[in-house]
């Protein structure tokens, strides 16, 4: 029998690898080993085992069979489990990544592939002078979305050389600890002469180089949109089926790259994946504004999100005669005035979007007196044989509720029907050329969702009574201090909608410069021909004229946000007792359970209603428990389960950010809620 110390002496042969460029040493080294030696003393003896004099500061082990970094250098090999068929890389820690940005533009620049993704996001958006990096995350194009490209590739003879901004010499992307106060709202705020918007405070934290600046303007800049050529080569979702293949590759957030498979010199996507663009400054986001500005204007030109023929107008618009125009008119050179950078900010109230809503200090309102609409609307109800009944009653809105009844004179006694709209859909259905402002409401019911239609008159009061439903589909009467700007929000958007033939557009669309099918989806392309489109987009062009470039991209924005399917992720699931695939979407505020075939919604479950969620990684299985004991169990078919688990947590870990504490993340909590026990 051998004695446990005489066992733990033992030595052993360990294969170790070094990657280095340097050609007169070796890569590869067979060093005497014992059980209880520390991590940092192998990297010690390897070090002077390659006689080479460097700064190895920034290397550290990478087990390849088990793809795991040894990273705490106190811990034994016997600890990690190292035994001689082990093989460990002594490499870099940080590496060249190719990011594509939101505005299709790629970046070249160091990344730690040892961090965790959440905190490689975290330094990659410091380097680009982005905020609120929890909003983020690097996402890897699924096969299916690159088949078409593939396929357009094989015919082409020469492939298009893309530029890429080459962002590796920055100190984040050098491994440099970053500055703790790095945006501190105390710093003045700056202002690109380039593009003609605020540009962060912090521009020239990284270096004292016009070429930092400059890199910076042209991440705040909106460039010209691509040719339909580009267009047509570019993967667009047809189905909800496609669409759910664009969330399939999340990275997961709790390990690090080279975890996942990433290797150095790959290209992944930096995406927005949380729809709640919190605390939205011009003075300090203008690269910011500007991304979440590119991500919507892709979406909406690939199709990956639905917009009527009316918003598609709007759209082209502000991108295309205003944003693309501003960006490249002279009239940019000038910096942009404090006060204007004032007028955009009051717009970012109705911006802001978070879970149930965000805090705002107005006066308070008197609660005692819960504010009530009372009018006559009209009720439209599905027939068979598509036959629908419209017939005008007198509504009642009070609370969360709608109450309607014969006639006024009978409001006092008891409603044909009240419906309580906590946890339904609202789904706006409007066409202000026709004078059609209708409400759609979804109501949850023991068998599925109830559809309601209300028509209103004219535009105000489908604005109040549109805010009213919206507000208490999130459990929210109209007594809360956000129902007036939502008020607002709306009757902005229906102005921008409601516009005249100007005789210019109408006569002589052949005089202007432009090339409208690289503004609108292709659907609509091939709807009209081009002269049409011109008309039509410099019709809608006259109701956002006057807008600065800043105001634009926010109006942008929020006319994105105001699409029904703004900020859903779909999934591919099955869901626990059911005989067929369903689509899930995911939220911010919401989970939506739709048929796959019609893309119906069929259940909503909310997020202030839920009382928790885990996972069985057995099986793959999400669990979810709501209020009056709703529980749902699914597993994920279109991608991994964890990455609908980090959804669900990510988005309550982001309604848990508040002003008072915006300096600082809590970067425990987020792997808490997300990070899952496998």
């Amino acid at each position: 029998m051998v004695s446990s110390t005489e066992y733990g002496s033992h030595t052993w042969e360990l294969l170790l690898t070094v990657d280095h460029q340097y050609e007169d040493v070796e890569k590869e080294f067979h060093l005497p080993v014992t059980g209880d030696l520390h991590v940092g003393g192998l990297m010690l003896k390897l070090v002077e085992e390659t006689k080479k004099a460097q700064d190895w500061s920034d290397y550290a082990f990478w087990w390849e069979q088990k793809k795991c970094w040894l990273l705490k250098t106190h811990w034994t090999l016997d600890k990690y489990g190292v035994q001689a068929d082990a093989k460990l890389i002594f490499t870099t820690q940080h590496k060249m990544l190719r990011l594509r940005l939101p505005n299709m533009k790629t970046v070249r620049l160091k990344v730690s592939f040892s961090s965790m993704v959440f905190r490689a996001v975290s330094d990659i958006c410091k380097m680009l002078n982005i905020r609120r990096s929890e909003e983020l995350s690097l996402l890897k194009q699924s096969e299916g979305t690159l088949k078409k490209k593939k396929k357009k590739d094989k015919n082409s003879k020469e492939p298009a050389t893309e530029d890429i901004l080459n962002l590796c010499d920055s100190p984040v992307s050098s491994g440099l600890p970053a500055n703790p106060g790095l945006y501190s709202k105390t710093m003045t705020p700056t202002y690109d002469p380039v593009s003609g918007s605020p540009a962060s405070s912090t521009i020239t934290w990284f270096s004292d180089g016009s070429s930092s600046e400059q890199n910076c303007s042209i991440l705040a800049l909106s460039h010209p949109t691509a040719s339909p050529e580009v267009l047509a080569e570019m993967y667009q979702p047809r189905t909800l089926a496609d669409k759910a293949k664009l969330n399939a590759g999340w990275l997961d957030s709790s390990r690090s790259l080279m975890e996942q498979g990433v290797m150095e010199e790959d290209q992944l996507l930096l995406r927005f994946k949380y729809y709640t663009f919190f605390d939205l400054n011009p003075k300090y986001d203008a690269v910011r504004i500007n991304q979440i500005y590119e991500q919507a204007r892709w979406a909406i030109l690939l199709e990956e999100i639905d917009c009527t023929e009316e918003e598609m107008l709007i759209f082209a618009a502000l991108q295309a005669y205003h944003v693309s125009k501003l960006s490249l008119s002279s009239e940019t050179q000038d910096s942009t005035c404090e006060s204007e950078v004032d007028e955009v900010e009051a717009a970012l109230s109705n911006l802001e979007v978070t879970l149930e809503g965000g805090s705002k200090s107005n006066i308070l309102e008197d609660i005692t007196d819960i504010p009530k609409l009372a009018d006559n609307l009209k009720l439209v109800r599905p027939k068979k044989l598509a036959l629908k009944a419209i017939k005008t009653y007198w509504f009642v809105f009070r609370d969360t509720s709608i109450s309607y009844f014969k006639n006024k004179e009978s409001a006092l006694g008891e409603p044909v029907e009240k419906l309580n709209l906590k946890g339904c859909e609202v789904v706006p259905d409007v066409n202000v050329a026709a004078k059609k402002f209708g409400i759609k409401l979804l109501i949850p019911v023991a068998d599925g969702m109830n559809e309601v239609y209300l028509r209103c008159d004219h535009e105000d009061q489908y604005a109040r009574w549109m805010a009213a439903c919206v507000l208490a589909s999130k459990g929210r009467t109209m007594a809360d201090s956000s129902y007036q700007p939502e008020v607002q929000k709306i009757l902005s958007f229906l102005q921008m909608k409601n516009w005249t033939m100007c005789s210019q557009a109408a006569s002589e669309p052949e005089n202007v410069d432009m090339k409208p099918e690289c503004f609108v989806s292709p659907r609509y392309t091939k709807k009209f021909k081009s002269k049409q489109l011109i008309a039509r987009i410099l019709e809608a062009h006259q109701n956002v004229s006057q807008m600065s470039l800043v105001e634009a991209k926010l109006r942008f924005i929020q006319a994105w946000q105001s699409l029904p399917e703004f900020g859903l992720s779909y999934y591919i699931v099955r869901f626990k007792g059911s005989k067929k695939d369903d689509v899930l979407g995911v939220s911010y505020n919401r989970l939506i359970r739709i048929d796959m075939a019609t893309g119906d919604p069929i259940t909503t479950w909310r997020f202030s209603n839920m009382k928790q969620w885990n996972v069985n990684w057995e099986i793959r299985q999400v669990a979810i428990e709501f209020d009056q004991n709703v529980s749902i169990a699914f597993t994920c078919l279109s991608a991994d389960c964890k990455i609908i688990h980090e959804y669900i947590g990510g988005y309550i870990f982001l309604s848990t950010r508040s002003k008072d504490h915006n300096e600082t993340l809590d970067e425990e909590l987020f792997h808490k809620l997300t990070g899952g026990q496998e």
